[in-house]
């Protein structure tokens, strides 16, 4: 690899779904990664096998349908985890296996309970078992900042004397501040003795805002040539390094890097969208590159200068992250031909001519009740549609409410519950609190509703309503989305969202990594 082009890793579909209330289904995730395909991501981490089945399918599903990225599979430094990420990636023209432990002498003590001794042999022998099944091997010490320096380095030199091509370095808890992280890459690359036989990497979290900032110190002071990130910085806590602000600060200031990167950034804000509506984590409007206020300015001086030349106040252009692409595709008088041409082009496949049909009729009914239809739209109804028949145990059938100034609102909803109908009234402070306490009297899930959020999908008075419903129960937290032009109906499909992925009581294994 030259030394002037930087690997982005991007691990939104693993380190990302670690988000509480992120999980994705096998569809949407596959969804995701052809998305990541064609944002020419390097490489994609499709999840960590060993967690759960459903990872498994999804890493195996990935695996067989993208053939341009790199797709890599999580796994523990045991024979088994690192078997089941090979089996999964068995499909893939080009695979990778990344393999971790930890090495801090709190994690090897609390958690390995281990003694360094054995998690230096433990870490040589999963790399060597690992080079059995594919020659591009990935290995991270956890928690690597807070490790014996010593100690790492006989690690980091052990594994990769076994075979290990990336070695990356993990900022696990948000703590590094740039020029030490930077720093210390540096130090460890000039101390151990066969650092340069890997490419280095970093992956850093964001609990003090510092993700990016760390990333890339890591780059341009210890020398890393690959950055780990997520599509809006997803990511457990605060987050992780976000991909779009890492890529345009190199395209930006690139006189500065003087380094290279093979996305294509046209592609950023439809990844950015995708993610957002999928996962129901929304964008901040004030978020760097992709945030609906990213291009916009206020200030009469500001919009003086941009009328005049647009370089006065801004740094990049809109287009060249992909703002422009998101127009007014379809209406109600468009045809069949054009909205199957449509899913392709946001990188929507349907198993069958029975499900484009079906999707048909929905964007048929749409159009009637709303006469300009943007690619947020298809997005929102193939997802709300996805998420309606995955484990579908609670059905929305129909739903009418009412409230007046100076009236206690009310709701009648009827409602399926393992395919038996409900019918059930409610009241509450507003509508959409009295149409959850209408299901709650017949579903009686003891769920907590942590979060409620609405977002236009949209422009106008007539855009969709995308609604997150945050739902807690027993430990387990979930994320139910819904779309509708009407936000109360749109709140009902997402609180069942959430009471079906409860109800599914799909067991993951948390690695606890990175």
């Amino acid at each position: 690899m030259s030394n002037d082009r930087l690997i982005i890793f991007d691990t939104t579909l693993r380190d990302g779904e670690q988000s509480p209330g992120a999980s994705m289904t096998r569809e949407e995730k596959l969804r995701i990664a052809k998305q990541l395909e064609r944002l020419r991501v390097d490489v994609i981490e499709a999840g960590f096998a060993a967690a759960s089945q459903g990872d498994f399918e999804s890493i195996r599903a990935i695996a067989s349908h993208v053939r341009e990225s790199t797709v890599c599979s999580l796994s523990r430094a045991n024979d088994r985890d690192i078997a089941r990420a090979a089996e999964a990636l068995a499909p893939a023209e080009r695979k990778r296996i990344h393999t971790f432990i930890a090495t801090s002498p709190l994690h090897m003590q609390m958690k390995l309970r281990m003694e360094p001794e054995q998690v230096l042999e433990q870490a040589r022998l999963a790399v060597r078992f690992a080079r059995n099944h594919t020659d591009d091997i990935e290995f991270s010490p956890e928690d690597g900042s807070r490790s014996d320096e010593d100690f790492l380095c006989r690690v980091l030199e052990g594994v990769i004397a076994e075979g290990a091509t990336t070695i990356n370095f993990p900022d696990t808890v948000g703590y590094a501040v740039p020029e030490i992280f930077g720093a210390t890459i540096k130090r460890l690359r000039e101390r151990i003795p066969n650092s340069d036989k890997a490419i280095w990497s970093v992956h850093c979290h964001n609990d003090l805002g510092l993700a990016v900032a760390n990333s890339l110190a890591g780059v341009m002071i210890g020398g890393a040539r690959q950055i780990e990130c997520t599509i809006n910085g997803l990511g457990e806590r605060a987050g992780n390094t976000a991909l779009e602000e890492v890529v345009m600060a190199l395209r930006t200031r690139q006189a500065y890097y003087n380094l290279t990167v093979g996305i294509d950034t046209t592609q950023i804000v439809a990844a950015s969208k995708m993610v957002s509506q999928i996962t129901g984590f929304a964008v901040q409007p004030n978020k760097a590159v992709v945030g609906a206020n990213a291009f916009a300015h206020a200030s009469g001086i500001h919009q003086d200068g941009i009328l005049k030349a647009r370089e006065t106040y801004e740094i990049m252009r809109a287009e060249d992250v992909g703002w422009t692409a998101n127009k007014i595709v379809l209406g109600k008088l468009s045809g069949r031909n054009a909205f199957k041409q449509r899913l392709q082009e946001l990188g929507i496949e349907m198993e069958s001519e029975a499900e484009v049909n079906a999707a048909f009729g929905r964007f048929k009914e749409l159009a009637d009740r709303k006469s300009e239809i943007f690619d947020e739209d298809i997005v929102a109804l193939v997802t709300d549609e996805e998420q309606a028949h995955d484990n579908e145990h609670y059905r929305l059938v129909s739903l009418a409410q009412s409230s007046e100034t100076g009236e206690t609102p009310r709701a009648r909803i009827v409602f399926s519950i393992g395919g038996k109908e409900q019918a059930a009234e409610g009241t509450g402070d507003g509508p959409v609190d009295a149409m959850v306490n209408a299901i709650e009297s017949q579903a009686r899930s003891g769920a907590e509703l942590v979060l409620f959020s609405i977002n236009a999908i949209s422009t106008g008075t007539q855009s969709q309503g995308e609604v997150t419903m945050r739902l807690s129960h027993a430990g387990r937290i979930v994320n139910g989305v819904g779309a509708d032009p009407d936000i109360v109906v749109a709140s009902a499909k997402a609180y069942l969202s959430g009471l079906n992925k409860l109800h599914s009581k799909t067991e993951r294994l948390n690695p606890q990594t990175e």
